[in-house]
């Protein structure tokens, strides 16, 4: 794959902004096509499918900040001269050809491809059919923008394959792929981990917790919890179970109002007989918690439990969290680092909402994808951390003895 110069990967990029901007009209259209099909009963699919001015403009933003970004693709790592005079220099690299597999977000179609682009890989976009007139157009705006700066169409490919095509696609792709990212439920991950022949770049499960320790601020915690469920309950970085010390101060009357606080929020709350058994009046449903923890929610609802000590909220986070994001809410410093050390997650926090673990919140700009996996990266995918590296050996005529 050729090596593609910052200057000609900005002129495409700008040639994508300007395309948003004149197609705009029909990229709302076709996303209204989308929507007057739409028969699925997941709210948390269903907002991720709607495209409106608020998310071309986001779209727009996205591309103008990756223009803006410096090129990662060779950049110096690490060098070194050896004893016998050879220059050794390890620099960053394209992976060559990514596959992204993703339900709903046509955004996908256009921050996934830019962030690949800018890193100077090709890209095939298997979106969801639910979006395909959406994601069609779309791309039609990256072939334009390839096109008229004298580039190839297939920097940017989209996949219209079915379930069956896809499945097949993944067994004998018929193009060399170094990457697979699926970014989506857990029903999705497992379908893509077992027909792939390449590398699997896991993304997408949420299942986050919160722990309130007994010290912790309850000003704080509650509009922190909130936040964290309700803000975008279709984001993998919501909040989906909470986890209280039982030793928390005035625990009935604390836990009473944080019922009320999310029952006026339209959240559905599951408890278990430990809550039940503390008489607080309350709309709760009562269930058998150990048969919740496991689950990732992206809906109204939240699990809330009672737990005697940080120790043993770890071991349950670590237990049964999709290795997303992770929240301990309290005063004292000392309690908070070791938590945030000993909890296996790609993101910990300290009294802040798990609503940030994002690229653009952690100053990455737009992010091809979420990584819960530990190689080769964790965390958000952006422009920086969608590359690997390469090794460059100059030398004279050496030879190992």
């Amino acid at each position: 794959m050729n090596l593609l110069s910052t200057e000609v990967k900005n002129d495409v990029l700008t040639s994508v902004k300007s395309y948003l901007s004149e197609y705009r009209t029909q990229i709302l259209d076709a996303n209204k096509e989308d929507i007057a099909v739409w028969q699925g009963a997941d709210q948390a699919l269903y907002d991720r499918l709607v495209v409106n001015d608020k998310k071309v403009d986001s779209m727009i933003s996205a591309v103008d900040q990756i223009i803006k970004d410096s090129d990662p693709v060779a950049r110096e790592l690490y060098s070194f001269y050896h004893d016998n005079g050879m220059k050794v220099i390890n620099k960053t690299a394209p992976f060559g050809t990514i596959l992204i597999i993703y339900e709903s977000r046509p955004d996908v179609t256009i921050e996934a491809a830019m962030v690949a682009f800018k890193s100077n890989n090709k890209i095939l976009l298997k979106g969801g059919k639910e979006a395909i007139c959406t994601n069609r157009i779309l791309v039609s705006c990256w072939h334009k923008a390839l096109s008229d700066n004298g580039l190839s169409k297939d920097w940017v490919t989209l996949l219209e394959l079915d379930r069956n095509q896809t499945q097949e696609f993944l067994r004998n792709p018929g193009v060399s792929l170094d990457l697979i990212v699926p970014r989506g439920g857990e029903g999705l991950i497992s379908f893509v981990k077992e027909h792939a022949k390449c590398p699997v770049l896991i993304s997408g499960r949420g299942n986050n917790f919160l722990y309130v320790h007994e010290d912790a601020n309850w000003a704080l915690t509650i509009p922190v919890i909130v936040n964290a469920k309700t803000d975008k309950i279709s984001a993998c970085n919501s909040l989906d179970k909470v986890l209280i010390n039982k030793n928390l101060p005035d625990l009935s009357a604390r836990l009473k109002e944080l019922l009320e606080v999310l029952n006026h929020a339209n959240v559905e709350v599951l408890i278990d007989q430990t809550i039940e058994d503390l008489n607080i009046e309350s709309k709760a449903s009562l269930t058998d918690i150990s048969k919740e923890w496991g689950k990732e929610y992206l809906a109204m609802k939240i699990s809330i439990g009672l737990i005697s000590n940080m120790t043993d909220a770890i071991e349950l986070i670590n237990e049964h969290s999709g290795g997303h994001s992770s929240t301990i809410m309290t005063q004292n410093e000392c309690f908070a680092e070791e938590f945030m050390n000993e909890v296996d997650v790609a993101a910990v926090y300290h009294n802040a909402s798990t609503r940030f673990t994002d690229g653009g919140q952690f100053g990455l700009g737009a992010e091809l994808a979420i990584s819960t996996d530990k190689l080769h990266h964790r965390g958000p995918l952006g422009l920086h951390q969608l590359v690997t590296n390469k090794w460059y050996v100059f030398g004279t005529g050496q030879i190992r003895n």
